[in-house]
């Protein structure tokens, strides 16, 4: 569940939930009801990477970009790091601030569209 995580990203990952943004205090109210049934963590620790969300059981990373993601060397990063992630087995959903602060309800039903395609894929 955790990839090897160390102690130091099990610290900053601590760290980080105690400091969490608006907008991932939004989408965190949200994942933390168990939407479909399904468990999220936030600020989870994963190899040497902290997801912002992740649910285990279906091996997903929710990530939630503030707008230093829109500079060219932050997104070069972004796409090594979520091609990582991707090498690992997780998938990763990715909304910026802007997408849950303005557009909450599309952004909760693409995470619930996302959630009820897995679910129905597992049940095939």
């Amino acid at each position: 569940m955790f990839a090897g995580a160390g102690k130091v990203i099990f610290e900053r990952a601590a760290i980080l939930r105690r400091t969490q943004t608006h907008a991932e205090e939004i989408l965190w109210n949200y994942l933390r009801t168990k939407p479909l049934g399904y468990k999220f963590r936030r600020q989870h620790a994963f190899s040497n990477f902290i997801l912002d969300f992740y649910c285990h059981a279906l091996q997903l990373a929710i990530e939630v970009d503030g707008s230093i993601h829109r500079m060219q060397e932050v997104k070069e990063k972004d796409r090594l790091r979520q091609t990582q992630l991707e090498e690992l087995g997780l998938t990763v959903l990715r909304f910026t601030n802007n997408d849950v602060l303005l557009e909450s309800e599309q952004t909760t039903r693409t995470i619930e569209n996302y959630l009820k395609l897995k679910a129905l894929s597992q049940q095939i």
